[in-house]
C-alpha cells in the first residue's frame, strides 16, 4: 500500500481506502462488513468512510460494531463521517439537518455513539448550506476539534469558491479551514477535480477522498448488457443512480474501455480505479466492494496505476473525451 499526505496536513491515508456508502446494512450486513473491512485493513488500508446519512445511521452502526469486534489498535486507523442530511430524509425537522451549529454539534455526538468512538479523525460537511453562514460553520468545526471529537474538517461537493471563503474567514479568524475535500472523481465525472479545484490545490493545498471511482459499478462492465439483479442499481430506492449512470453512450465507451483493460492484463474495474490515483490530487480513493472478490480486484490499483505511462492515458483519453474543457 500506499500513502499519501492529506492536504497540507501531517496525516497520511491510504491510497485507497474503504467507505459504506450504499452497502453497509442494505447490501451488506455485519458479518459481510466484518470480512471486508478485515480485508482492507490486512492489505494497508488505514480509512474507513462513513456518514450519517447512510442507511438512516445504520451504516454507522455496522461499522461500529465492527471496529469494536476487530479491536484493532485505534491509532493505526482514520474513521470519517459526514453531516448535513439527517437521519429521516423528508421527515427531518428543521434543526435536524444542514449545518446549523445545532445540527453539526448533535450530528458528531450521534455519530460518535453510534460507531462507539471517542473522536472521529475527519469529519466533513456533506453539502454547501445556503442557510447558514459559512463563519457559523467554520467556528463549529472549530469547536469540535478544539472538544477533541474530531481531528480534521472538511466539505464534500462544495464548490470551490465556497471551499476558498471558508479559508478566508478561518484566517481572518485565526481558526482551522477545511483540510479535505470528498467529491464524485471518476472517468466521466471530473469537472471538479481537474479544473474547478486547481485554484484550491494550489493557494491552499487540500487533500481529497474521492468518491465513485467506478462510477456506480457503470466502470466495472457489469451494465453493459442490463442491471444484474442484487447490483446497487437494481435497488429501488437507488433508482436515480440508474437514471443518471445508465445511457447507451456511456455504456458504449465502457465497451471500448475494456479492450484496453485487456491489453494490459486486467480487468475495467481495476483499471478504472488507477486511473483515480494516478491523478495526485487525490489521496485516497474511496472503494465501496460488496464483496471480498472485488475488494481484492480493487486493490491490484496500487500496482497498477504505476504502468499508465502517457500513451496509455492518450489511449483513455481517446475514448472517454470527459476531459474538462473539450
Amino acid at each position: 500500500m500506499e500513502y499519501r499526505r492529506l492536504g497540507k496536513s501531517g496525516l497520511q491515508l491510504s491510497i485507497l481506502s474503504y467507505g459504506s456508502w450504499v452497502t453497509f446494512s442494505n447490501q451488506v450486513g455485519d458479518e459481510s462488513a466484518d470480512t471486508l473491512m478485515g480485508l482492507a485493513y490486512d492489505n494497508g488500508i488505514n480509512f474507513f468512510d462513513n456518514a450519517e446519512a447512510y442507511e438512516g445511521g445504520r451504516s454507522e452502526e455496522v461499522m461500529g460494531r465492527v471496529l469494536q469486534k476487530k479491536n484493532w489498535d485505534r491509532t493505526t486507523y482514520c474513521v470519517s463521517s459526514k453531516a448535513f442530511f439527517g437521519l429521516y430524509g423528508k421527515n427531518n425537522k428543521p434543526t435536524q439537518r444542514g449545518l446549523s451549529r445545532k445540527h453539526l454539534m448533535e450530528a458528531c455526538h450521534h455519530s460518535l455513539k453510534r460507531m462507539q468512538m471517542e473522536y472521529l479523525d475527519l469529519f466533513y460537511c456533506h453539502r454547501p448550506d445556503p442557510e447558514t453562514t459559512i463563519e457559523e460553520v467554520v467556528r463549529t468545526m472549530n469547536t469540535l476539534i478544539q472538544q477533541g471529537k474530531i481531528f480534521y474538517w472538511g466539505t464534500s461537493e462544495w464548490g470551490a469558491a465556497e471551499i476558498l471563503e471558508a479559508h478566508r474567514i478561518a484566517r481572518v479568524l485565526d481558526l482551522e479551514g477545511p483540510v479535505m475535500e470528498q467529491p464524485q472523481y471518476n472517468l466521466f465525472e471530473r469537472q471538479k477535480m481537474e479544473q474547478d479545484y486547481l485554484p484550491i490545490f494550489k493557494e491552499v493545498g487540500m487533500g481529497t477522498t474521492i468518491w465513485s471511482p467506478l462510477a456506480s459499478g457503470l466502470l466495472t462492465g457489469k451494465y453493459n448488457n442490463g442491471i444484474p439483479e442484487g447490483s446497487r442499481l437494481s435497488i429501488e430506492k437507488y433508482s436515480w443512480l440508474k437514471d443518471n449512470t445508465l445511457e447507451a453512450a456511456k455504456i458504449e465507451k465502457v465497451k471500448q474501455l475494456d479492450k484496453v483493460a485487456k491489453d494490459l492484463g486486467t480487468t475495467l474495474s481495476t483499471l478504472s480505479v488507477a486511473w483515480t490515483i494516478h491523478n495526485t490530487n487525490v489521496t485516497t480513493t474511496i472503494l465501496g466492494a460488496t464483496k471480498p472478490e472485488q475488494l481484492i480486484e480493487n486493490l491490484k490499483a496500487v500496482e497498477l496505476y504505476p504502468q499508465l505511462t502517457a500513451d496509455v492515458m492518450k489511449r483513455i483519453e481517446d475514448i472517454m473525451q470527459t476531459k474538462p474543457g473539450k
